[in-house]
């Protein structure tokens, strides 16, 4: 077990900004909350599966329910956080595993063969429930086998 002072320190990790997409390979033909849905597909698996930080047990608990009860999309959610997904928003394993499942690009591998196969773009993905469901299948398949190999 860490104490206080050998705990990582993962806060002023950004793993990805959709702001960063609107100056990219972003299509100008879509509307821009399109930027934020990979994005939030994978923030509100790690909301779902408790991977966050204290962040969201303040004043932002209310967004939480409101995405655990389908009320908000992904994308609403990316949106509500300036679609930042950074260390700031994970609790310390999920900070490990992000580092080891979206900063590495696996995520993104996946994202693309499971919901963008046959799509101009990752952007064109649709920001429904029954995608959020596919990839978060996936989501928890790569959890699952980090969590083992990582014990």
């Amino acid at each position: 077990m860490e104490t206080p002072e050998e705990k990582k320190d993962n806060t002023g990790l950004i793993y990805d900004q959709a702001k960063n997409h609107f100056l990219g390979e972003f299509p100008s033909i879509l509307p821009i909350e399109q930027a934020y849905v990979h994005i939030g597909m994978f923030l509100g698996w790690m909301l779902e599966n408790e991977l966050h930080s204290e962040i969201f047990e303040d004043e932002e608990a209310h967004q939480v329910i409101r995405f655990r009860n389908r009320e908000i999309t992904c994308s609403i959610l990316s949106a509500l956080w300036d679609g930042h997904l950074g260390g700031d928003l994970f609790s310390e394993e999920g900070n490990e595993f992000s580092i080891h499942y979206y900063q590495s690009g696996l995520y993104r591998k996946d994202y693309e063969a499971i919901l963008a196969k046959g799509l101009p773009s990752i952007y064109h993905v649709k920001d429904d429930w029954e995608n959020y469901e596919q990839i978060s299948v996936k989501i928890l398949e790569r959890y699952e086998a980090w969590k083992e190999k990582s014990q």
